[in-house]
């Protein structure tokens, strides 16, 4: 397997928080001790007292919002927010727009203060690590899907299906096209079992066999030597091109001349 099933693409951190308006207090009311059974046992009461119920709660929608603009470009892996580098000025003007939203916050608070803070480092097509984790995280999603739909749990597909769509754009096209060819056929396997078992009332298990799982099938053979057989191309990400805002550190290792590649 090459590692050319992935596109140039950027490791993504998102930080957002809520700074003021609440206060905690902590009393302990059983102090640490052992226990006749010989266990170690604590009780504690916390007490949270929000300032400005009003403005907190303006807060929060703030800090959903501004979240929201920026993982729309992204796509949710295990390791973190993943966007292909072609979309880097779409990344930058998300960013720049999270962060007016917390400025517009912040501007009329009264005892809060929304932060925003990210940072971006380059995936180059030929990192082999990089390769081998999407490819993993790519193929349990197929598996999920399959699994899905032996045991006519439509829930489970769909979020399978869903999951790896988004990951789709991180992958190259060749492969890119047979995972959005999987979740064609898994999403029309869950349409097939809705209809058929949930409204018309046929047996689960009739249905599950009538559901073909071959592009699945061949969308996972194309992951599984992953691992093992990783052989670097040529071709190499285009140079990014910086951009000056505030960043929020991150620790990243990548293929050699990867580092930073964008800071936010």
């Amino acid at each position: 397997m090459k590692t050319s099933i992935l596109k140039p693409g950027l490791l993504v951190s998102l930080k957002t928080s809520i700074k003021g308006g609440v206060k905690s207090n902590r009393v302990d009311t059983e102090p640490e001790h052992e226990t006749d059974e010989g266990t170690r046992r604590a009780i504690w009461e916390t007490k949270k007292e929000i300032t400005d119920p009003a403005d907190h709660d303006a807060a929060v929608i703030a800090q959903s919002a501004a979240r929201a603009i920026v993982l729309k470009v992204c796509s949710r892996s295990d390791f973190g927010l993943l966007a292909p580098f072609v979309r880097s000025d779409e990344l930058a003007a998300a960013i720049v727009a999270a962060r007016a939203i917390a400025d517009q916050h912040n501007a009329n608070a009264t005892t809060t203060n929304v932060q925003v803070f990210c940072i971006a480092a380059r995936i180059a097509s030929d990192d082999a690590e990089a390769a081998r984790a999407i490819s993993a995280e790519v193929r349990n999603m197929l598996d999920d899907m399959r699994d899905g739909i032996r045991v006519a749990d439509v829930e489970k597909i769909r979020a399978a299906a869903n999951a790896a769509k988004s990951m789709g754009q991180m992958l190259s096209p060749d492969v890119a096209g047979q995972v959005s060819a999987a979740i064609i056929e898994a999403r029309a396997a869950a349409r097939s079992i809705v209809a058929r078992v949930s409204k018309a009332g046929e047996r689960a298990a009739d249905v599950i066999a009538q559901c073909s799982t071959s592009r699945i099938e061949t969308a996972r053979f194309a992951f599984l030597d992953m691992d093992e057989n990783a052989t670097a191309p040529t071709t190499e990400a285009p140079a990014a091109r910086g951009i000056d805002l505030e960043t929020a550190p991150m620790e990243y290792t990548a293929a050699p001349a990867a580092n930073l590649a964008l800071e936010f």
